[in-house]
């Protein structure tokens, strides 16, 4: 605040700012605009982080001067997914926390400012819909829409990733469009998916044509997974969970080789890149969602062990040559690794969770601090700075940092978190059906006071009708085998489950919905 603001990100090195929003996802910082003179984005991102560290002051002092100061109306061409999980995300969650019953701000000065920006915004995204396919255009501009001869190259993240945002926006203001935009692209792009049940990367939105087949769940990819479990949690929809369930499936069966994810192609499941990268790191976190406690504390581990040799975590390590890759040695404070870390001591209490989280503060003061704020690595090996400080870093590594150690905030209450931090209640009104697992003390803990967490179904063997013979190879009916009430093992209560043929227990329901033997946390 006092060396950006009120543009866009800090340069915490020589103290002065960048108006960065357009150059988000723009690698090769095409059509920059000459007049553009910030839209407060770390604002904008700041608000809900001030509300959890318990700074009203100040998050009433900022809703203040973003409602009096802030327009759209500015000539200007941004990445619809960067200001989407941004700045319309910003947005329609300080609106939430402006208006909850915490009495947060004095009475009377807000009056629904923060969402009446929001769907502003909203409406300006639109057009960049208006596509054969219905899968938006990646760039629009905020003032003039799609311009001549735009790209019509965008990622699966990039249109598969703004339900979230969008879908909660329809639900406060009762406009349906911006939901309807964002699920029709979804569902379209669900569509194109391979018959292994894989995306590629990058696709063309004019022609529904795959660009890119290799894919993963780093960049390009990551949040398209995200948001159907976290959409599933939010809106209540089986449709979610139908098209994740086969998702999450195919991910465990093609891409993932002991902790490690490698990338494969879409049309054979063949491995293409043996790469880890630091966007990867929000997986185990997704995976506590699930209830996939096993396997997301796997690769947590091999993270911590990458954070652990290097101080930080790289942007990307060439598994196959155990070594990095030769031009992306840079850590720009990126939140995964602590994100995840947050999820998991949420869904185990470990303390070695908390212990991990003392590493990352320790690393970031060391290596990262500098007078005027946190600057980005550019070179993990020299640690070498770079002068700039992403609105992420409050948005959401700061945030999981301090929500690891104090979460307060998060007791009697529901949230989700965006892709960008920004948390959003679990309402009701907002479902088609709430999900039973899901309760206001933990949204992916408990189903009673007195039930310990179970493992997901999709961690451990479904039950076999049939076990084969220690030394023959015979197939042998078991003889205490009980088959689950339905075929596809799903169900809602523990009575829909039979018995193990292997080990004769009692199988169970887990949170996410299917019968197995769960271990107890």
């Amino acid at each position: 605040m006092t060396y950006a603001f009120p543009h866009d990100e800090l340069k915490p090195l020589t103290s002065t700012y960048t108006d960065s929003l357009s150059e988000l996802g723009n690698l090769k910082l095409e059509h920059l605009p000459e007049n553009y003179k910030g839209s407060a984005l770390t604002l904008i991102e700041s608000l809900s982080s001030l509300v959890i560290l318990g700074n009203n002051t100040e998050f009433e002092r900022g809703v203040l001067w973003l409602s009096e100061n802030l327009t759209f109306d500015v000539d200007v061409r941004i990445n619809l997914f960067e200001c989407n999980i941004r700045v319309l995300g910003g947005l329609v969650s300080a609106h939430i926390l402006a208006t909850d019953s915490k009495s947060r701000l004095a009475p009377g000065i807000y009056k629904n400012q923060l969402l009446s920006l929001a769907a502003d915004l909203g409406q300006r995204f639109l057009p960049a819909f208006d596509t054969p396919t219905g899968l938006p255009y990646a760039w629009i501009n905020l003032k003039h829409g799609v311009v001549e001869n735009e790209t019509s190259e965008t990622s699966t993240s990039g249109c598969g990733s703004l339900i979230l945002e969008m879908g909660a926006l329809s639900r406060l203001t009762g406009d349906s469009r911006y939901e309807t935009a964002a699920l029709r692209a979804l569902r379209k792009l669900w569509s194109m998916r391979s018959s292994l049940d894989l995306p590629g990367t990058t696709l063309d939105v004019i022609t529904g044509e795959w660009i890119v087949y290799s894919s993963g769940i780093g960049a390009g990819v990551d949040s398209f997974y995200e948001y159907l479990m976290k959409a599933y949690i939010l809106f209540g929809s089986d449709e979610f969970w139908d098209m994740f369930h086969p998702a999450y499936i195919a991910v465990q069966k093609y891409f993932r080789h002991g902790p490690w994810y490698h990338e494969a192609d879409m049309r054979t499941g063949k491995a293409t890149y043996w790469q880890l990268t630091s966007l990867q790191a929000f997986w185990p976190g997704l995976q506590v969602l699930v209830g996939d406690i096993p396997a997301a504390n796997s690769s947590h581990r091999q993270f911590f062990h990458i954070w652990d040799r290097f101080g930080v975590l790289p942007e990307r390590y060439l598994l196959d040559h155990d070594a990095l890759h030769p031009t992306e040695k840079y850590y720009p404070l990126r939140p995964e690794f602590a994100e995840s870390t947050f999820y998991l001591y949420q869904g185990t209490k470990d303390p070695w969770y908390l212990e991990v989280g003392e590493s990352i503060v320790r690393s970031l003061n060391y290596y990262t601090r500098v007078q005027a704020g946190f600057a980005s690595i550019r070179d993990v090996t020299t640690m070498q700075l770079e002068d700039h400080q992403h609105s992420f870093f409050l948005s959401e590594t700061c945030k999981y940092l301090y929500l690891l150690f104090d979460d307060s905030f998060l007791v009697n209450q529901n949230y989700i978190f965006t892709t960008e931090g920004h948390p959003i209640p679990i309402r009701s009104s907002w479902h088609e059906r709430l999900p039973q697992t899901y309760i206001p003390n933990n949204w992916t803990s408990f189903k009673s006071e007195n039930q310990a967490n179970r493992q997901s179904a999709m961690q451990s063997r479904l039950c076999p009708a049939t076990i084969s013979g220690a030394n023959t190879g015979i197939s042998i009916e078991s003889a205490c085998h009980i088959p689950d009430l339905r075929a596809n093992h799903r169900c809602i209560t523990d009575e829909e489950c039979g018995t193990d043929s292997t080990t004769c227990r009692q199988r169970t329901c887990s949170l996410a919905g299917y019968c197995g033997l769960w271990f107890r946390i």
